[in-house]
């Protein structure tokens, strides 16, 4: 169904320089793209122009280059850093008499190789739905055929307008599925609401190094490496910070300039842990050069999808690839954490990460001296799973002293099962 190629394929990339800064893509980073989809780079064909030929999308003449380098290479795929119109690419493909795929295809192919869990795979399987809908036809040479035969006669409907309705049921059916999906998803995260876990997300452009630190935090083992869009589903891990209590942390997919706009709204479920978020650990490369760009891009998806509002504190990350850099907390005016500098690959800073986070997240901390009686046994142990005693004692009449130093939140949601005020020593 899908105009998807198989990995190990041999390519031709075509990159194209433009004056305009909206328009440019890297071509350092559409060969990690492409190296990232398993498609081997044969060629490079580069150039420059003011604006997209309106029939090649290149001029005339470098298409022919590219035609020549397709026949001398043998290759079976030209890969264009660019996004392409339908016409585009099926005049560059009679040209090149092979098959021409845009960034943004490219793209949604890595997203379908990555897509592990159901939810991934059925918001990739729409962005491609919706991609592949402004070009069926491209693929169509029998659009004349009329249904016929027996019961099937009369205006009939062509197999265009076939091929769109069953792609339309198709993607109707999605979206069902992934609106039951995001309403378990709405459950949960009510629960956690109850429960008043506050929840951290780690947004970043993709490969900044997001799911090692992940990892590296949560002891987890979620897919990492040195890959664009190594990770894909979300995951979120439980993680105790001092004076804060338990904080839900979401590791989400990584950001990339120009991000196909039928991806963000395919992701725009998986996302919303972020915009929802308490706090945002924005993850920057901070040994790539272009990490400034990286950041704007990250901050223009943030804004798409109405996150750009959250709270952020910015982690510099692999510090260990930089000389004489040494982990540090970086503070404003009035002494608030803003950046902290670490390496997650080389497990360092990671303690001044949690010390941000306590501060950041800006839990009130409540501390009392409890006397609990031995028919309140149960009471003692909530606060033995809070871990939240700091010294415990016992009176001569079998009555246990507890010192306790936990977050508000939780020692109101104790409250309100127990008369808390009871035990209080005054």
């Amino acid at each position: 169904m899908f105009d998807r190629y198989q990995a190990g394929e041999q390519a031709i990339l075509v990159h194209v320089d433009f004056p305009d800064e909206g328009s440019r893509e890297d071509l350092q980073e559409f060969e990690m793209l492409v190296s990232s989809s398993g498609v081997t780079a044969l060629d490079v064909i580069t150039g420059k122009r003011n604006t997209p030929h309106s029939k090649y999308f290149v001029g005339s003449g470098k298409v022919e280059e590219i035609a020549e380098a397709v026949k001398l290479h043998n290759a079976n795929v030209v890969l264009f850093n660019h996004s392409l119109s339908p016409s585009q690419e099926k005049n560059v493909e009679a040209v090149c008499e092979c098959r021409v795929v845009d960034r943004t295809t490219l793209i949604l192919d890595i997203f379908a190789q990555r897509a592990r869990t159901h939810e991934g795979k059925l918001q990739v399987e729409l962005a491609q739905l919706r991609h592949i809908s402004t070009r069926l036809i491209r693929g169509w040479t029998h659009l004349e055929r009329q249904k016929g035969g027996i019961g099937m006669r009369g205006p009939g409907e062509t197999q265009l307008e076939t091929d769109r309705r069953l792609l339309r049921e198709r993607m109707n059916s999605i979206q069902k599925r992934l609106d039951k999906v995001e309403k378990q998803r709405q459950q949960g995260r009510r629960s956690r609401t109850r429960a008043e876990l506050p929840t951290v997300s780690l947004v970043g452009y993709t490969n900044a190094g997001k799911s090692t630190l992940f990892n590296t935090i949560t002891q987890a083992d979620v897919y990492a490496a040195d890959q664009l869009f190594a990770t894909l589903d979300p995951t979120l891990r439980r993680i105790d910070v001092e004076d804060v209590g338990r904080v839900i942390l979401a590791d989400t997919v990584g950001f990339i300039r120009h991000l196909p706009h039928d991806l963000v709204a395919a992701f725009k479920a998986t996302l919303t842990e972020t915009r929802e978020a308490q706090l945002l650990l924005h993850v920057v490369d901070i040994s790539d050069e272009r990490r400034q760009e990286n950041m704007e891009q990250v901050e223009d998806v943030l804004t798409e999808i109405d996150a750009g509002d959250v709270p952020q504190l910015l982690i510099c990350n692999k510090i260990d690839n930089l000389n004489d850099i040494a982990p540090r907390i970086d503070r404003d005016e009035n002494g608030v954490p803003i950046r902290v500098w670490l390496s997650a690959r080389a497990n360092q800073g990671i303690e001044l990460l949690y010390k941000a986070l306590a501060e950041r997240l800006g839990i009130q901390i409540v501390q009392h001296t409890l006397r609990i009686p031995p028919s309140a046994g149960k009471l003692r142990g909530e606060f033995y799973q809070l871990n939240c005693i700091t010294k415990e004692t016992y009176d001569e009449q079998g009555n246990c002293i507890l010192a306790v130093k936990l977050p508000e939140k939780e020692w109101n949601r104790i409250a309100k099962t127990e008369t808390l005020e009871h035990f209080i020593e005054h």
